[in-house]
Protein backbone atom coordinates (compact mmCIF):
# COMPACT_ATOMS: atom_id res chain seq x y z
CA UNK A 1 0.00 0.00 0.00
CA UNK A 2 0.89 3.06 -0.97
CA UNK A 3 1.28 7.14 1.28
CA UNK A 4 -1.36 9.31 1.01
CA UNK A 5 -1.13 12.16 -1.23
CA UNK A 6 -2.76 15.55 -0.27
CA UNK A 7 -3.17 17.95 -3.44
CA UNK A 8 -3.02 21.50 -2.38
CA UNK A 9 -2.90 23.29 -6.00
CA UNK A 10 -2.57 26.81 -6.78
CA UNK A 11 -3.99 26.41 -10.43
CA UNK A 12 -7.35 25.36 -8.94
CA UNK A 13 -10.23 27.24 -7.50
CA UNK A 14 -10.05 28.96 -4.25
CA UNK A 15 -10.82 26.54 -1.03
CA UNK A 16 -14.10 27.92 1.00
CA UNK A 17 -12.83 25.22 3.47
CA UNK A 18 -10.43 23.18 5.51
CA UNK A 19 -10.36 20.78 2.41
CA UNK A 20 -7.92 19.50 -0.18
CA UNK A 21 -8.62 19.82 -3.66
CA UNK A 22 -7.75 15.79 -3.98
CA UNK A 23 -6.31 13.33 -2.12
CA UNK A 24 -5.06 10.38 -3.53
CA UNK A 25 -3.94 6.67 -2.41
CA UNK A 26 -3.00 3.62 -4.86
CA UNK A 27 -3.70 5.18 -7.95
CA UNK A 28 -7.12 6.09 -6.57
CA UNK A 29 -8.39 9.95 -6.49
CA UNK A 30 -10.69 11.34 -4.50
CA UNK A 31 -11.24 14.87 -6.51
CA UNK A 32 -13.25 17.42 -3.25
CA UNK A 33 -16.44 18.94 -4.60
CA UNK A 34 -16.38 21.75 -7.03
CA UNK A 35 -18.17 24.99 -6.34
CA UNK A 36 -19.20 27.24 -9.71
CA UNK A 37 -16.34 29.80 -8.77
CA UNK A 38 -13.80 31.56 -11.03
CA UNK A 39 -10.49 30.52 -10.03
CA UNK A 40 -8.78 33.29 -11.01
CA UNK A 41 -11.34 35.65 -8.96
CA UNK A 42 -12.94 34.28 -6.04
CA UNK A 43 -14.80 37.17 -5.40
CA UNK A 44 -16.77 37.66 -9.06
CA UNK A 45 -20.54 36.68 -8.53
CA UNK A 46 -21.46 33.10 -9.45
CA UNK A 47 -22.43 32.21 -13.03
CA UNK A 48 -26.43 33.00 -13.91
CA UNK A 49 -28.06 29.66 -13.90
CA UNK A 50 -28.14 26.24 -13.90
CA UNK A 51 -25.92 25.55 -17.13
CA UNK A 52 -23.27 28.36 -16.69
CA UNK A 53 -22.79 26.94 -12.98
CA UNK A 54 -22.44 23.57 -14.51
CA UNK A 55 -20.02 24.75 -16.67
CA UNK A 56 -18.01 26.39 -14.22
CA UNK A 57 -17.99 23.68 -11.79
CA UNK A 58 -17.08 21.08 -15.04
CA UNK A 59 -14.19 23.48 -15.58
CA UNK A 60 -12.90 23.63 -12.00
CA UNK A 61 -12.76 19.45 -12.00
CA UNK A 62 -10.73 19.86 -15.19
CA UNK A 63 -8.21 22.04 -13.45
CA UNK A 64 -8.07 20.11 -10.51
CA UNK A 65 -7.62 16.97 -12.63
CA UNK A 66 -5.40 18.30 -15.04
CA UNK A 67 -2.52 19.60 -12.43
CA UNK A 68 -2.42 15.89 -10.79
CA UNK A 69 -2.16 14.26 -14.48
CA UNK A 70 -5.70 13.40 -15.04
CA UNK A 71 -8.52 14.07 -17.52
CA UNK A 72 -12.50 13.54 -16.78
CA UNK A 73 -12.13 10.44 -18.90
CA UNK A 74 -10.36 8.90 -15.71
CA UNK A 75 -13.78 9.77 -14.00
CA UNK A 76 -15.11 6.24 -12.15
CA UNK A 77 -17.96 7.65 -9.99
CA UNK A 78 -19.35 11.53 -9.64
CA UNK A 79 -21.67 12.94 -7.30
CA UNK A 80 -23.76 15.50 -8.02
CA UNK A 81 -25.45 17.91 -5.98
CA UNK A 82 -28.43 20.51 -6.54
CA UNK A 83 -30.44 22.32 -4.92
CA UNK A 84 -33.49 23.14 -7.12
CA UNK A 85 -33.71 19.26 -8.58
CA UNK A 86 -36.90 19.46 -10.38
CA UNK A 87 -36.24 22.79 -11.89
CA UNK A 88 -32.77 22.10 -12.90
CA UNK A 89 -31.75 18.31 -13.19
CA UNK A 90 -32.63 18.35 -17.16
CA UNK A 91 -30.68 21.23 -18.03
CA UNK A 92 -27.60 20.11 -15.42
CA UNK A 93 -27.97 16.87 -17.38
CA UNK A 94 -27.63 18.43 -20.62
CA UNK A 95 -24.69 20.40 -19.80
CA UNK A 96 -23.03 17.48 -17.68
CA UNK A 97 -23.45 15.28 -20.60
CA UNK A 98 -21.40 17.29 -23.12
CA UNK A 99 -18.53 16.67 -21.07
CA UNK A 100 -17.77 13.13 -21.52
CA UNK A 101 -17.96 10.31 -24.44
CA UNK A 102 -21.15 8.82 -24.74
CA UNK A 103 -19.40 5.50 -24.50
CA UNK A 104 -17.26 6.82 -21.03
CA UNK A 105 -19.73 7.70 -18.97
CA UNK A 106 -18.80 7.49 -15.36
CA UNK A 107 -21.32 5.88 -12.58
CA UNK A 108 -23.25 8.46 -11.37
CA UNK A 109 -25.41 9.76 -7.93
CA UNK A 110 -27.32 12.38 -8.20
CA UNK A 111 -28.72 14.65 -5.03
CA UNK A 112 -31.50 17.54 -4.47
CA UNK A 113 -30.31 18.99 -1.47
CA UNK A 114 -31.64 22.12 0.60
CA UNK A 115 -28.03 24.31 0.07
CA UNK A 116 -24.89 24.30 -0.83
CA UNK A 117 -21.89 26.53 0.25
CA UNK A 118 -21.58 29.92 -1.74
CA UNK A 119 -25.01 30.10 -2.44
CA UNK A 120 -24.44 27.65 -5.30
CA UNK A 121 -26.94 25.93 -7.74
CA UNK A 122 -25.03 23.13 -8.08
CA UNK A 123 -21.35 21.36 -6.79
CA UNK A 124 -19.73 18.22 -7.90
CA UNK A 125 -17.35 15.58 -6.83
CA UNK A 126 -15.58 12.58 -8.61
CA UNK A 127 -13.45 9.43 -7.82
CA UNK A 128 -11.15 8.50 -10.79
CA UNK A 129 -8.45 6.18 -11.25
CA UNK A 130 -4.91 6.96 -12.79
CA UNK A 131 -4.01 4.13 -15.16
CA UNK A 132 -2.23 1.42 -14.82
CA UNK A 133 1.77 1.70 -15.73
Amino acid sequence: MSDQIYHTLDAAPQKVAPFSHATEIDGWVFVTGQMPTWPDDPEKPLPKGIEAQTRRVMDNLIIVLDAIGLTLENALQVRVYITEFERDYAAMNATYQTYFQPEKLPARTCIGVTGLAVGALVEIDLIARRPSE
